[in-house]
């Protein structure tokens, strides 16, 4: 990706993160399709970029 990803966004829920637009939620400009794509933290959790390191025990 292009831009800087934010590992803890504040409100990931309003933001599409399906390409490096980074579109609100309800006007995508990509047609990246019907919904948006989320943020790994709301799939995975606050711990989620640890997790994806393989840094959790």
């Amino acid at each position: 990706m292009a831009k800087k990803f934010p590992t803890h966004p504040k409100h990931p829920e309003r933001i599409c993160w399906g390409c490096d637009k980074y579109c609100a939620a309800n006007d995508m400009a990509c047609g990246n399709g019907s919904e948006r794509t989320a943020h790994p933290v709301e799939w995975f959790g606050d711990d989620w970029i640890e997790w994806s390191r393989g840094e959790q025990e």
